[in-house]
């Protein structure tokens, strides 16, 4: 079917006629090359005045509304509008993005502007803040931000004289801001008598700190510093809405049509009246002027731009005109010239040459037009108009010919007959009306078909049917010229069309999405010959289909330029060009048509570069004929990774169940057991949905993923280490070039991803906050610095990472399909590819955003499913793996042939020095020459080949190969079945790990008196594992059904287990043959026993609500226990086997006698004392303190008691694993609890001597094998358990001085000037308080007597001049501490006091102060590195965190000459209590008042802010680094001491324990000091 694919010919944008003169400002410029640099709708224009050429950037998605000029006049920076609007900078010459800056700014940006070296930007936003905000523009990242001002802000620009200086003004306003650090700080300008207070539409900045600016009242403000000193009256009649500064002076702009030259000191050279020239008119306004050397460019208000020599200046020059405002809606094409003609509601009607792209007529009409058409001969042109009249002209010289007014409305659409007799006027009352062309325009019939207004019509190329579309969609065909409307399909089945505009009809079904009948689609042409069709909608986008398009949802291609709605589109006459005329933005575009026969020499037209990328994800060819989906990637694909509850969802959860919780622990809560487990060995490894996932690091040791866990295997020792920093599955992982480091991926709300040491197990950086549910792919560039990532949101965003700093370079969206792999660049760090469901796209870094193309197949291929992707041996070439068992080879970014490599997907493939290595899902691995060009050896994965070592077996041949790795002289391979292999080059084959293949694991059955287990899952195979130090898969054995749940007798010799379907079997526990098969039930089997001693009885236990009891001995049931509400959970029996416990899905605790089961009511307290054989079950009271306290969204799906009685080991939904003390009673006990496996644990059982738990993962498939580490033995590690879910709330005991300090609450002193209380304390009641350093003398006067503390507010005082501070008394030592320092080896003292640092000489007793805050200082440090000598951090009180200059803001100042190095605006709500640096001198830490008491990290010279987090919940009072270290430091406060590490963005925390020392409860810590190992002191 044709329209299953879009069209193979293209349009290319050649000319737009227009320039945004409305609404903008200050938008247009010479470049370097002597261009003119400005903008109209969605596209930037560069356009070249001597060969009359333009080019276009087109990289934004809707309308731009600011531009500005780097220094060196090559590069351009432009803003848009929109919800989420980005800055492109771009390169005039080449027209390519160099940077995108994104993320920041809501609604639009209204303007923009660069230093004076070009290295940073400024933008201000539309939103209602106005943000004000500086980037590192190549870099692509955000340096500081601020709210800009309440009301609009017209301009902004930088100080060129002074460094970090810039202006904006706006309405009524004018602020001259400072940036520090990461701070912006805006003084107002103050207007003081000189002049009004006014609106201040532009500046420019000139030096000795002299800023000039135009008023609305045409005036020029002159500014000294922040105060205006002069007026320059009446330099312009009204407004000035744009000033240039150049070498040689100033030019300024106005709305009346003024361009005035002035000199550097601002005296007038000259002025030049556009109104007087010839081509003036009156109402011209001058929205932007540009002064280079001798020219002059001018652009209005009216979209013209003029040149003016200064020499002639009463003869400026037109180079570019298009419509003024008011929408465009008339559009019609000549029909034997190359012109076009378009009218508008600027009342004008226009001509325009398509071969010269020049303006060659203009005529301006009494009222709006909305449709023209020319008649067949070319003669007549005809304009319907806003009032419902229309006006026929002679094309030749616009006279006109007849005027007629026949209705009240709009006349929306009007044609001639192709005959030329008649003209067809469709009017929005919905009627046409037929007027006889010869008759000098006499009405000749009407058609009074429709219901709602007349929007296209198209007459038949023999002039005698006619057909309309009207608003509602309806399609009419009238009889001509008498308007009977025809309602027999027949007649009209034969009918030749002789244009094709409407945009309803069989023939155009296909321009309307499948389930759409919305009337967004304006405009339609249909062109016959080149059997394709044009449209235009409300989205700005122009679309080509193959014509006819009969089924809905076609494919097209689409072109992006237009802003908001295109009105109208039309093929010119011969079909060479496209006209498309944009509404709102009233601009003409064409476009060049390429046929298909010429598309193979324009190759290089193929991949239009730009962000919103025109070959659209939507379409272009999105073949839905492409073969069905392979079922393992169509499996795949339908992964959601959605939870429920996230985990970073559990503070909240349990903060919302506090309630609930206060009053449930009125008793003394049990504490938690003083036995703890160590992750010991994991079976299993995640094959079935990740690929690529597998590798060696630098010393042969085997790194992969299961679950939560990274793992790194060693296989000369058979030993696991494991990575445990995660806390939901892994998704993805990568290694470093080095291989000693490794990234992991993980699911969750805000996903992180770990870089950690494989030595040392220890992550280096934790990346968050850019991706949503998770992360799909990762992979480090070659020299290791950067990481890419793709996460598993609906747009699968692609992030680009500075790991160690831990800083996101650039973000963009990847795809709507699943992405599968993402692949840098490993000659060029700026390129990635990544490759997914019908995608494969090259992308490169442009500042902070990413610009994709997506890959070019030309008639080579089809759109395939790419599942894994290398880069070959240059930076051009790279090779995809496909569905369909295909490797494409790209050079750049041309499909250039494609090789068959297997039968079925090829799932992963690895490049080696000279070659490659492929594997797919046909269990084959092949080894190719660098070319691709012939296959060397392929190795078959087949049980005959595994070498005597392996530690399990493989369950069928030619597994599907998910993961292949080299290195050490052997392939690494990971299986679909979760297998590890090692294939020897001569072929053998040693499996080396193991676990369950797809499908939920439930049943698990330790021994009775080995250490072996056995498990059974989804994935019908029951399988013996080995738990001691062999750690291998003993049997397997494939089922006829899954099963949950197994149990051996007693004697070890049989195994029982039940299946899915309702049967169960017993099995031989060493070869696993049948013993007996019983099928009783129709619901799945939920849980078996053997009664203990002999194992005479067996209980099953099945999901229809009952469990059966058989004699083991005569294979027959002897009783059935009724009585079950729900399904059955869990069964143990008691010691004697005479009683079953017995739980369900409704909770409930049931009792059934054996052998007959009958139930039977056990009082709850007597439950306690019946000696049970096993304990699983996870109700009655001994259990109660299991369930957490957020039991509604979680459920404890296990338990399993240790044969001593004394630790319940369970699993829950949340896939923890907890320790308690048994009994557990009282509600929610405390515990320590594990994170291993990713979701629900669905089974725990310890070995029958307690050495060792093993815990079952459900989704993940995975055995994990846990040793127990009794309580006397503590190991010297620390510990990886979390305390219980609630802080002991018990201990306490303050000191006064701590309860008072813990409960003040600051007040700002920006809002309560004079409600804060005065207090003090008399001298001698002070209390003294230690301090780590020597508390000094704090002032030789002496101390200010008590009743001289007033405050005088009220009193109105003579006018005070200016005050000086001399000299302060006092020191704040009521609520802070460790804030005086000695200086210069003991000479000066610093402190603080109100919002005053104070440098005190001990000698002389004279004080110097640092002024800055402006608000109390809380806190104080002194940098100790020598690098940094008397540098000072304090930190201050202040109002919300909205980064405006009331917020709180520690300063870096130095101590001798009072300088600000730096201003850190924090997002701290209330204060800044703690500051500390770090031992490089180089980082900053500070800690909030707000209530998480967020702890931020700086690195101060630059204002950036590395990494925060909440601190605890109590009031923290110190943080310190350590004295050695940058990235480790402590915080201590109420009742906590935490240890902290820094790694990249992350901030990770270990509480301190207390527990080996003898009752020692945990207190309010209040100080800290480091000795010289790693312990530490507090207070």
């Amino acid at each position: 079917m044709a329209a299953r694919s879009a069209p193979s010919c293209h349009l290319r944008l050649e000319w737009v006629y227009g320039y945004r003169g409305h609404q903008c400002r200050n938008n247009l410029y010479y470049t370097a090359a002597k261009e003119i640099v400005y903008f109209v709708a969605g596209v930037g224009v560069v356009y070249s005045p001597r060969e009359h050429r333009q080019k276009f950037y087109r990289g934004h998605s809707d309308d731009i509304i600011s531009l500005a000029l780097h220094p060196e006049r090559v590069l351009v920076a432009t803003g848009q509008v929109g919800k989420e609007p980005y800055i492109c900078i771009w390169d005039s010459y080449t027209v390519q993005t160099i940077s995108v800056l994104k993320d920041v700014h809501t609604h639009g940006i209204a303007c923009l502007a660069f230093d004076l070296d070009g290295q940073r930007l400024v933008s201000v936003g539309l939103d209602s803040k106005n943000a004000v905000c500086v980037w590192d523009w190549k870099r692509g990242k955000m340096l500081s931000m601020a709210p800009g001002h309440t009301d609009r802000i017209f301009d902004i620009s930088w100080d060129l004289y002074q460094p970090n200086k810039l202006v904006s003004c706006g309405v009524k306003h004018i602020k001259f801001w400072s940036l520090c650090g990461n701070a912006l700080t805006p003084k107002r300008g103050v207007f003081g008598k000189t002049g009004d207070l006014q609106t201040i539409l532009c500046l420019a900045c000139a030096r000795d700190e002299l800023t000039y600016s135009g008023a609305l009242n045409g005036d020029i403000y002159v500014w000294k510093g922040i105060n205006l000193i002069r007026t320059i009256q009446g330099a312009h009649a009204a407004g000035i809405f744009s000033m240039n500064a150049c070498e040689e002076g100033f030019a300024t702009g106005g709305r009346d049509g003024c361009i005035r030259l002035w000199d550097l000191t601002f005296k007038p050279i000259t002025v030049i009246d556009l109104r007087e020239t010839d081509q003036g008119y009156k109402g011209l306004s001058v929205r932007s002027v540009c002064w280079r050397g001798d020219h002059i460019l001018v652009g209005t208000q009216d979209s013209e731009i003029f040149e003016i020599v200064v020499q002639e200046r009463n003869k400026p020059f037109l180079i570019m005109q298009g419509h003024c405002e008011g929408e465009l809606w008339a559009l019609a094409v000549h029909p034997t010239k190359p012109l076009a003609v378009t009218g508008s509601d600027d009342r004008s009607v226009r001509i325009w040459s398509l071969v010269d792209h020049a303006l060659i007529a203009r005529c301006n009409m009494e009222e709006p037009i909305r449709c023209a058409a020319v008649n067949a001969d070319g003669i007549h042109l005809a304009l319907g108009m806003k009032d419902g009249s229309f006006t026929v002209l002679r094309v030749r010289d616009m006279t006109e010919v007849v005027h007629i007014k026949d209705r009240k409305e709009a006349i929306h659409e009007l044609k001639y007959s192709p005959d030329g007799t008649y003209l067809a006027v469709g009017c929005n009352d919905s009627s046409v009306d037929i007027y006889g062309v010869a008759q000098r325009y006499k009405k000749v019939g009407e058609c009074l078909g429709s219901l709602s207004f007349i929007t296209h019509l198209d007459w038949s190329s023999d002039s005698r049917y006619l057909q309309t579309n009207d608003g509602n969609g309806k399609r009419l065909f009238y009889r001509m010229p008498g308007g009977k409307e025809v309602t027999s399909t027949e007649e009209i089945k034969g009918v030749h069309w002789a244009s094709w505009t409407c945009v309803s009809g069989l023939e155009v079904n296909g321009i309307w999405p499948k389930y759409s009948d919305i009337n967004d689609i304006n405009s339609v042409d249909g062109n016959y010959i080149g059997q394709v069709l044009v449209t235009a909608d409300d989205y700005g986008i122009i679309k080509l289909f193959r014509y006819p398009c009969l089924r809905k949802g076609a494919k097209f291609r689409k072109y992006i330029g237009h802003s908001a709605h295109v009105t109208n589109v039309r093929w010119s006459h011969d079909y060479q060009w496209v006209i498309s005329i944009g509404g709102a933005d009233h601009s003409v575009f064409q476009w060049k048509f390429i046929p298909e026969r010429k598309l193979k020499d324009a190759l290089h037209i193929a991949p239009q570069e730009s962000l919103a990328d025109s070959h659209s994800d939507e379409s272009d060819s999105d073949l839905s004929d492409v073969p069905e989906l392979d079922s393992e990637i169509e499996q795949e694909t339908q992964l959601t990774y959605r939870r429920q509850v996230y985990k970073e969802d559990l503070p909240q959860l349990k903060e919302q169940c506090k309630e609930k919780q206060k009053s449930a622990t009125s008793k003394r809560r049990e504490r938690a057991p003083g036995n703890s487990i160590r992750l010991h060995f994991v079976h299993g490894y995640r094959g079935y949905d990740c690929r690529s996932n597998l590798f060696y690091t630098q010393i042969g040791e085997i790194v992969y993923h299961v679950a939560a866990v990274g793992v790194i295997y060693n296989r000369q020792q058979n030993t696991q280490r494991f990575y445990l920093g995660h806390d939901d599955d892994i998704l993805c992982l990568t290694i470093h070039p080095l291989k000693d480091y490794v990234a992991t991926g993980q699911v969750g709300r805000d996903p992180s991803i770990h870089i950690w040491d494989t030595e040392t197990i220890k992550p280096l950086s934790i990346l968050k906050g850019h991706h949503q549910c998770g992360i799909s792919a990762v992979d480090f560039s070659a020299d290791g610095k950067r990481l890419a990532s793709v996460g598993i949101d609906d747009s699968h965003t692609i992030v680009l990472w500075d790991w160690k700093k831990g800083e996101k370079l650039s973000i963009a969206r990847g795809s709507k399909d699943k992405i599968f792999v993402v692949k840098m660049n490993p000659y060029v760090p700026d390129k990635l590819i990544t490759a997914g469901i019908k995608h494969m796209k090259f992308w490169r870094k442009a500042g902070g955003g990413l610009i994709g193309r997506k890959g070019y197949i030309g008639t080579l291929g089809k759109n395939d499913t790419m599942m894994c992707a290398v880069y070959g041996w240059t930076e051009e070439m790279a090779f995809s793996g496909t569905s369909t068992g295909d490797v494409c080879i790209w050079r750049d970014i041309f499909l250039v042939k494609t090789v068959k490599a297997h039968d079925g997907p090829v799932f992963s493939m690895h490049a080696l020095e000279k070659g490659f290595v492929t594997g797919g899902k046909d269990g084959i691995i092949a080894l190719w020459d660098d070319s691709f060009e012939r296959c060397l050896k392929t190795y078959a994965i087949k049980r005959a080949a595994l070498a005597p070592g392996s530690k399990g077996l493989l369950l069928e041949d030619n597994p599907s190969i998910r993961a292949i790795s080299l290195g050490h002289g052997h392939i690494l391979v990971g299986t679909k079945n979760g297998e590890i292999l090692e294939v020897d080059k001569s072929g053998p084959i040693t499996l080396l790990v193991q676990g369950h293949m797809e499908g939920e694991v439930w049943g698990l059955a330790t021994h009775p008196y080995l250490p072996i287990c056995a498990t059974v899952s989804d994935d019908k195979t029951l399988r013996i594992w080995d738990l001691s130090p062999s750690h291998c898969m003993l049997a397997v054995r494939k089922l006829k059904k899954g099963g949950r749940c197994c149990c051996f007798s007693p004697d070890g010799k049989a195994l029982a287990v039940g299946l899915n379907d309702g049967s169960f079997l017993m099995a031989n526990a060493d070869t696993l043959e049948d013993l007996v098969s019983f099928h009783h039930r129709k619901d799945m089997i939920s849980d078996i026993r053997f009664s203990p001693g002999s194992g005479k009885y067996l209980a099953v236990a099945s999901h229809d609500s009952f469990i059966d009891i058989y004699n083991v001995m005569s294979s027959k049931r002897v009783g059935i226990c009724k009585g079950a509400t729900s399904y059955i959970t869990h069964i143990d029996w008691d010691i004697r086997g005479k009683l079953l416990q017995v739980n369900t899905g409704a909770k409930e605790q049931l009792f059934f006698e054996a052998p007959r089961g009958k139930k039977q009511t056990i009082p709850s307290v007597e439950v306690e004392k019946i000696a049970w054989a096993s304990w699983t079950s996870v109700l009655g009271l001994c259990c109660e303190g299991i369930w957490p306290v957020i039991g509604e969204v979680t459920d404890v799906t296990t338990s399993c008691l240790t044969s001593d009685k004394m630790v319940l080991a369970t699993g829950d939904d949340l896939g923890f694993v907890k320790l308690f003390r048994y009994p557990t009673k009282g509600k929610f006990g405390k515990f320590k609890r594990y994170v291993a496996h990713s979701t629900h644990v669905t089974n725990v059982r310890w070995t029958y001597d307690d050495s060792m738990l093993v815990t079952l993962g459900g989704t993940d498939m995975s055995l994990m094998v846990w040793t127990n580490e009794m309580e006397g033995y503590r190991e010297k590690r620390p510990c990886d358990s979390e305390e219980s879910d609630i802080d002991s709330e018990e201990d306490g005991g303050y000191d006064s001085d701590v309860t008072r300090e813990n409960e003040i609450s600051y007040t700002i002193r920006a809002l309560s000037t004079n409600i804060r209380p005065m207090f003090g304390i008399k001298p001698h009641l002070q209390q003294k308080e230690p301090s780590t350093d020597e508390r000094p003398p704090v002032s030789r006067a002496p101390p200010q007597p008590e009743k001289l503390q007033t405050n005088n507010v009220g009193k109105k005082k003579r006018p005070i001049e200016d005050l000086v501070l001399e000299l302060v008394f006092g020191y704040r030592g009521r609520d802070c501490r460790n804030n005086v320092h000695y200086l210069n080896d003991g000479d000066d003292i610093i402190y603080h006091t109100a919002s005053i640092g104070i440098l005190h000489n001990v000698a002389t007793g004279s004080q110097s102060f640092y002024q800055e805050h402006n608000d109390d200082i809380l806190c104080l440090t002194v940098n100790q590195h020598p690098k940094f000598i008397n540098i000072v951090a304090t930190g201050q009180v202040g109002d919300s965190a909205d980064m405006s200059a009331a917020a709180p803001s520690i300063h870096i100042w130095d101590a001798m000459n009072k300088q600000t190095l730096s201003i850190l605006r924090c997002y701290h709500s209330k204060g800044v209590c703690s500051v500390s640096f770090s031992a490089t001198g180089k980082l900053l830490l500070s800690v909030g008042l707000d209530p998480e008491h967020t702890i931020t990290i700086w690195r101060w010279q630059e204002g950036a802010k590395i990494a925060s987090r909440a601190g605890h919940n109590q009031r923290i009072f110190v943080a310190e680094f350590r004295p050695d270290s940058d990235t480790q430091f402590v915080s201590v406060g109420v009742k906590h001491v935490k240890f902290w590490t820094l790694a990249g963005r992350a901030l990770l925390s270990k509480k301190g324990l207390l527990s080996t020392l003898e009752d020692a409860r945990m207190q309010t810590m209040l100080a800290i000091a480091f000795g010289a190992v790693k312990r530490r002191r507090s207070g």
